[in-house]
């Protein structure tokens, strides 16, 4: 029950982060919503039919809709008269990626799938809303930049859980394991900054080769003695 309990409070959370996003990009109230849906939802939904799972999780239990949707409209007020407590919102999503992540890693490795295919399962559950969300903004993926250990942070905290699991540990103290790895290595990129190494192209091949002088090909060239016999 209180598992069950956290993992709503982890869709209000991410559903107010797709409300923020929204805002930002000045959507409408319908927008609003419809960010929010994506960012709590899209990673769950997307691992449900990946594994051909049904009906999707949101599907079975409709009561997470609406906590989605009241989360996302009582944003809109709330930003009105107030500025979001940004550490505040940054701790609650760190622990809301830790429960959607745990919890996507558990749906795959109960179905009896191996432990890369529940990793990924889990990555995708945690991190894929966000993506989805960005996309629908216009944005880079957050998960994508530098700085944002955010996909890794669940790899990392899937990896503990599985390892755990396979080392005999009990379900419970493995899901603790794997949540609170998560959420450390989430709240460490922030408070400290930490990223993974960045890869940039050299200038000269991101400038793109130099253009050809096309009137080298257009001039003369001597015939030389070989030419053939001149026919004029």
């Amino acid at each position: 029950m209180i598992l069950h309990l956290l993992d709503y409070i982890g869709a209000a959370v991410f559903a107010i982060s797709g409300a923020l996003a929204a805002g930002r990009k000045s959507l409408d109230m319908l927008g609003v919503v419809v960010i929010a849906l994506v960012t709590a939802t899209g990673g769950g939904t997307i691992r449900d039919l990946l594994l051909d799972r049904h009906p999707v999780f949101w599907i079975a239990d409709p009561l997470y809709v609406v906590v989605i949707i009241g989360a996302a409209l009582a944003t809109i007020p709330y930003t009105r008269w107030a500025r979001p407590p940004l550490q505040t919102l940054q701790l609650a999503d760190a622990i809301g990626l830790a429960f959607f992540s745990i919890a996507g890693a558990q749906v795959a490795e109960k179905a009896g799938f191996s432990g890369l295919i529940v990793v990924i399962m889990a990555t995708i559950t945690g991190s894929f809303g966000g993506l989805l969300r960005d996309v629908l903004c216009n944005d880079i993926p957050m998960i994508l930049k530098k700085g944002q250990l955010y996909a890794v942070a669940v790899i990392v905290g899937a990896t503990a859980y599985v390892v755990a699991l396979r080392f005999g540990m009990p379900r419970l103290p493995a899901t603790v394991l794997g949540m609170v790895t998560i959420a450390a290595f989430r709240l460490g990129a922030i408070v400290w900054n930490w990223s993974l190494p960045v890869y940039s192209l050299p200038e000269s091949l991101v400038d793109g080769p130099a253009p050809r002088d096309r009137r080298a090909d257009d001039r003369p060239t001597d015939a030389g003695p070989d030419a053939g016999p001149d026919r004029r």
